[in-house]
């Protein structure tokens, strides 16, 4: 057993005559950790960009309503009143009335 740690640590197992078969393990873990490696680096980026477009969609979401908030104060008849008495215009004190037409048939 302590013959087998002084042969790892002096790493004599890289190096003997049957080493080739453990390079090749060592070149495939390390393929498998690069990977490994490339894959969370990609996941991580993807994570990165989906919280970019949430933040963007709650701002976009916020100016739409801010925009529609704004439409319905302008919309409203009391400002539309006021928008028009300013440029001489000023509502009817007659009441509408109501035409009914008939058809001819």
């Amino acid at each position: 057993m302590k013959t087998n740690i002084y042969k790892l640590l002096k790493g004599t197992f890289l190096v003997s005559d049957d080493s080739f078969k453990n390079w090749r393990f060592i070149l495939f873990i390390s393929a498998l950790a690069i990977i490994m490696i490339a894959s969370s680096h990609s996941a991580d980026k993807k994570v990165y960009e989906i919280a970019r477009l949430k933040n963007e969609v709650n701002e976009m979401r916020s100016a739409f309503i801010d925009g529609r908030s704004r439409l319905m104060k302008l919309k409203m008849e009391s400002n539309v009143v006021e928008v028009m008495q300013e440029k001489g215009i000023a509502p009817s004190v007659i009441p509408p009335k109501k035409i009914k037409v008939k058809s001819q048939e």
